[in-house]
C-alpha cells in the first residue's frame, strides 16, 4: 500500500510531465513572425522588410509613392518596402504576388494596385539564380529605402491591433504551402 506522501509524489511528477508536453506540442506549433530587416524564405526565395511607414500625401517624396486617389476618411496610405531574392544557384523562380497584412484581431489587408508609372511599385517578376528585387540600378534599388514598395490602406482604428504581420504566401505551383509573417514596425 502507497504512503501519502508517495501518492503525493506521483501525481506531482504526472503534472510535470502534462505540463512539460503541452508546452512543448504548443511551441511546435505556434510559428512566431521574423523581425523587419530579417529575412523569410519562402518558395525558395528570401523576402526582407526593410521599412513600413505611413506614406504622407503632403510630403514631396511620399507622392511618388501614394496611388493617384485620396485614402479617404479614417483611413491611411502605408507603405511596405522589401526586397525578394534567389540567393540559390538553382532554377528561377517568381515571388509572389499573395501578400497580405493581418492584424491582431484576424482583419486582413490585401495590397492596393499602383498604376504602371509607380517606378517604386513591387512587380514581380522571374528571378534567374543571385538576382534581386528591386533590381540594381533601378529607382527603387537607389531610393532610399532599397526597396520594391507595397501600398496597403488601412483604417487608423484598426492600425491600434498591433502588432501588424506581412504574411507571405508562395506562389500557385507544386511547393507545398508555406507562409511566412514579418512583424512590421509600424
Amino acid at each position: 500500500m502507497m504512503s501519502g506522501r508517495m501518492r503525493r509524489l506521483i501525481g506531482m511528477a504526472a503534472l510535470a510531465v502534462l505540463l512539460v508536453t503541452t508546452a512543448t506540442a504548443c511551441s511546435k506549433k505556434e510559428v512566431l513572425p521574423r523581425r523587419e530587416g530579417l529575412g523569410v524564405e519562402v518558395g525558395g526565395l528570401t523576402y526582407t522588410v526593410f521599412i513600413t511607414r505611413e506614406l504622407n500625401p503632403r510630403d514631396v517624396e511620399d507622392r511618388d509613392y501614394i496611388p493617384p486617389t485620396d485614402a479617404g476618411r479614417g483611413f491611411a496610405w502605408f507603405g511596405v518596402f522589401l526586397q525578394v531574392c534567389n540567393s540559390d544557384n538553382g532554377p528561377t523562380r517568381t515571388p509572389t504576388n499573395n501578400l497580405r497584412i493581418v492584424d491582431t484581431q484576424g482583419n486582413t489587408y490585401t495590397p492596393t494596385p499602383l498604376p504602371a508609372t509607380a517606378v517604386f511599385a513591387y512587380r514581380p517578376v522571374p528571378l534567374d539564380a543571385k538576382r534581386c528585387l528591386p533590381q540594381q540600378g533601378s529607382a527603387a534599388f537607389n531610393g532610399p529605402t532599397a526597396g520594391s514598395l507595397v501600398v496597403f490602406k488601412l483604417p487608423i482604428a484598426g492600425i491600434e491591433n498591433r502588432p501588424l504581420d506581412l504574411e507571405i504566401a508562395p506562389p500557385a505551383s507544386g511547393e507545398a504551402p508555406k507562409r511566412q509573417r514579418v512583424e512590421l514596425d509600424i
